[in-house]
């Protein structure tokens, strides 16, 4: 199987992972989090999002994160953001990257942010214009790619568009979301041949969740298609809190481990994450689903590729 030499791995679990806690996570567990991601070599890492406290209650502190961070030479620091006013206070914040959402499904999107499709592709290509003159780089998570729990299965040219028109907009890099965990690697595989006649190679990536238990073998078809840049949480953490029964981002160590046992680069320390894991899981107070971090790992040279 030809895959990609080295993969980029965004650990987006003090994000996408956190905001789905119950139990309040108090600022200083979520900055040394984000330390010790960063300090395992994590190169990328969602830190929080820039939305209403109403709304999301765990992201009301998200420049008191970004303010505490240490920020080691190369790593970029992420923050999800909802539209201009978010914008405004990543900025301020000091992000590398801003990263948006739009959903391919119209249901999921006015249930998510309660607005059209349209709309959010106008408020994307608003923020992205804003952000190339302040020289910050702009993501788009486009969600639902591969089904909603709502609408079923969703076009996959219509996924293709709504990706064109966002790096025609500006957006730098863009992630086939499996928002819900409905993806398999036949429609992994078919959707991501279709990316790749029109979006370059180093400006796709994947965001799956393990819902059905299906999230490792869609990376598998993914790295198959040469998409070398993929989103994991830490231990499994999260869902989305949006969706009936979404739970299931796939494990960063897990992905990690897989990896590494392929021969793959990420120049991510595993031992390292697995004692963060094990602390995180300690934090949250219940049982996380990622495995390695129970199993330990298969052979002791993969602790480090």
């Amino acid at each position: 199987m030809d895959v990609p030499p080295r993969v980029t791995v965004c650990d987006v679990g003090p994000r996408d992972g956190l905001q789905n806690e119950s139990t309040p996570i108090a600022t200083a567990d979520k900055v040394r989090l984000v330390n010790e991601l960063l300090a395992a070599g994590v190169p990328e890492v969602e830190v929080s999002s820039f939305v209403s406290p109403k709304w999301v209650p765990q992201m009301a502190d998200a420049e008191e994160i970004f303010a505490a961070i240490e920020r080691p030479a190369g790593a970029r620091l992420i923050g999800l953001v909802p539209n201009e006013h978010g914008y405004a206070r990543a900025r301020a914040a000091g992000v590398d990257r801003v990263e948006l959402v739009i959903m391919a499904s119209e249901t999921f999107q006015k249930k998510n942010v309660n607005m059209t499709v349209e709309q959010g592709l106008r408020a994307c290509a608003a923020i992205a214009r804003q952000a190339a003159s302040d020289g910050i780089e702009v993501g788009l998570a486009l969600g639902t790619s591969w089904g909603c729990p709502y609408e079923g299965h969703i076009d996959p040219a219509r996924v293709i568009d709504l990706a064109n028109a966002a790096i025609d907009s500006g957006v730098h890099t863009v992630s086939f979301a499996d928002t819900t965990g409905m993806a398999d690697p036949l429609h992994v595989d078919a959707l991501l041949r279709l990316a790749r006649r029109t979006i370059p190679l180093d400006r796709i990536a994947c965001h799956f969740h393990n819902t059905r238990n299906a999230g490792f073998a869609n990376v598998l078809a993914a790295l198959g298609q040469g998409v070398a840049r993929f989103d994991s949480s830490l231990a499994g953490l999260g869902g989305c809190p949006f969706a009936p029964r979404a739970t299931g981002n796939i494990g960063t160590e897990d992905l990690v481990h897989m990896l590494h046992g392929m021969g793959i680069h990420t120049g991510i320390d595993l031992a390292q994450l697995l004692e963060t894991s094990a602390w995180m899981e300690s934090v949250v107070g219940h049982v996380l689903p990622a495995q390695v971090s129970k199993a330990g790992l298969a052979f002791p040279e993969l602790a480090r590729s």
